[in-house]
């Protein structure tokens, strides 16, 4: 392997947004958008990094929005759940056409479908060199799937945390609303949060300072660059 292919992480934790599955269409699922970002997820494997992704849901549901006030908060968290398991299902049908092994784990039991998320079977199946798909976010209402995404990164002492999202870093402002916005090649956590910045909510971002965990934000717009950051390319911010 030629030296500038050695990865610089040798374990990490992506973050798929629902809304990037989507594609264009912005609800449902885009399979030439998953087939791409397969493929790349694939080149990773192949190049010896161990990878868990945490998908979102919000192609089909958010819970708190989607509720809009009309259903009942943790029953319409608990949807946003189950919809997480229909995108986790579709990423790993997709990786498994490409001969690229496969776990899902959910941290809701739905046993038919899934494996419950255990920790040490999921360092395991990592170890062994396979992709782990993690769904139903950390189980519980009220957390985001971006807290989650830190959650299991803590738990599985993941190098860093990768969030492909539809911005290439993290702006001073909304890039869409303020012409004048700037995106910060590095930033603290600190001045994340007291900033207001949209990069996770403030639990994700707190829980990633407390355990010490980079997150690399940047867009997936091209999905090479899940390829290019873990390879140790500048990309995005860095948030640490």
């Amino acid at each position: 392997m030629a030296e500038q292919d050695v990865p610089v992480y040798k374990r990490v934790l992506i973050k798929l947004s629902g809304e990037a599955l989507a594609g264009e269409k912005r609800f449902g699922l885009d399979f030439d958008v998953m087939t791409k970002v397969c493929r790349v997820i694939k080149k990773c494997v192949d190049a010896g990094v161990e990878i868990g992704i945490v998908v979102g849901a919000g192609n089909f549901w958010r819970g708190v929005k989607d509720g809009g006030g009309k259903i009942e908060r943790t029953r319409a968290d608990h949807m946003g759940m189950m919809a997480t398991v229909m995108n986790a299902l579709a990423v790993a049908d997709v990786l498994e056409q490409m001969n690229v092994s496969v776990r899902v784990q959910t941290a809701l039991e739905i046993r038919a479908v899934a494996e419950p998320y255990i920790r040490l079977k999921a360092d395991k199946h990592l170890k062994n060199g396979r992709v782990v798909i993690f769904g139903c976010g950390t189980g519980h209402p009220y957390f985001s799937t971006d807290t989650a995404v830190v959650l299991r990164a803590a738990e599985l002492n993941a190098d860093a945390i990768l969030m492909a999202k539809n911005e290439d870093g993290v702006y001073s402002a909304d890039p869409k609303l303020d012409p004048f916005a700037t995106r910060f090649e590095t930033i603290s956590y600190d001045e994340v949060l007291s900033r207001h910045l949209a990069v996770m909510d403030s639990t994700a971002t707190s829980l990633s300072m407390d355990n010490n965990i980079p997150v690399i934000v940047f867009a997936l717009k091209d999905p090479e660059n899940i390829y290019r950051v873990i390879m140790g390319e500048k990309i995005g911010t860095v948030v640490g």
